[in-house]
């Protein structure tokens, strides 16, 4: 297990988890998503082969509509 953070909360994974099995095992929407990791941009296009690591910061953005 490592330690990383999501969205400024602590949580503990599996070794070699990647951003899409980390969506999945918190049960999030992609469709409507981005994401950062250490305050870069991770393209959707690489959520399945992107692998986190210890110590990690995590984001997860939700886009909104307004106007």
């Amino acid at each position: 297990m490592i330690s990383i953070i999501v969205n400024g909360q602590e949580q503990q994974i599996e070794e070699n988890t990647t951003i899409k099995a980390l969506l999945q095992r918190l049960g999030i929407e992609e469709k409507t998503m981005a994401s950062a990791v250490n305050m870069e941009v991770v393209k959707k296009e690489a959520w399945e082969t992107h692998t986190l690591k210890e110590g990690d910061k995590v984001e997860f953005l939700h886009f909104v509509g307004g106007g």
